[in-house]
Formats: C-alpha cells, sequence, structure tokens
C-alpha cells in the first residue's frame, strides 16, 4: 500500500476483526459484591457506586444474584480474591493470597484508610464483575 497510515488502519480493524470473534464465552454471567447479602452497590447501572463505612460490620460476600426493580438477592455465592487500591497513590496492593467465600468486611477495613478502595476479584472469566472496586469513605 502507497499509505502508510491506510495499511496501519486496515491491519487494526483486521485485529479487531478477529478477535471479537474469540471467546464469546467470558464474562457470560454477572456478579455483584454483598455486606450482609444486601447489594453493596447503589445502583445496578452503569452509574453504580460502591461506597463503605469504616465502621461497616457484616459478611462481604461475592455472588450472582437475582434482581427485579425493588430488591435483590444473592442466587449463588462465588469465591474471589481481594486487593487494596491506596487512594494516594492508587497503588494496588494483595490483601491475601486466600481465596474467599466470605470474609467479614471489618477484616478487610482494618487494613484500609479513607479514600482506599476494596478491589474484588473473581476467579473464573465466565463470571463478570461491573462493580468491583469499593470506596471506603
Amino acid at each position: 500500500m502507497k499509505n502508510p497510515r491506510t495499511f496501519v488502519l486496515f491491519t487494526f480493524l483486521f485485529a479487531a476483526i478477529a478477535c471479537a470473534g474469540q471467546d464469546q464465552d467470558k464474562f457470560t454471567n454477572c456478579t455483584a459484591a454483598f455486606l450482609n447479602d444486601k447489594l453493596v452497590v447503589d445502583e445496578y447501572s452503569i452509574w453504580g457506586r460502591c461506597v463503605l463505612s469504616p465502621e461497616a460490620k457484616g459478611k462481604l460476600t461475592v455472588a450472582t444474584a437475582y434482581l427485579d426493580g425493588e430488591s435483590s438477592k444473592p442466587t449463588g455465592y462465588l469465591p474471589f480474591m481481594i486487593a487494596i487500591r491506596d487512594g494516594n497513590t492508587k497503588t494496588l496492593m494483595m490483601f491475601s493470597d486466600k481465596v474467599y467465600k466470605e470474609i467479614p468486611v471489618d477484616d478487610v477495613l482494618k487494613k484500609c484508610r479513607q479514600g482506599d478502595y476494596i478491589v474484588l476479584m473473581t476467579m473464573s472469566d465466565e463470571f463478570a464483575m461491573p462493580h468491583n472496586e469499593i470506596l471506603v469513605k
């Protein structure tokens, strides 16, 4: 091709189309964080925010969920790992190398300061978790 920009654009588009057909089974089920079987996110949408008080108490879990317009409830608890994102430096640090199905939230909050984020990670690419960062505020 005479125009290098056209060649680069063509190559990029071809690669994007080729990648789009792969791994269509990834992230086919949605999950959410729960505290005492209540959703942590204030609204299960792209605008939803997850915020916890440093004094929060109870059992933190990750689960698939039954959602209707009025309520929500966990339908299947999943294994997850935890990291903490420092509010000042944005540094991400593993909370532990353990895999959890539930954990007392105050155990996690002991390692957090206001402005930090608790980051929850699913253990399988079958499960999406769009609201995986919880602000400690």
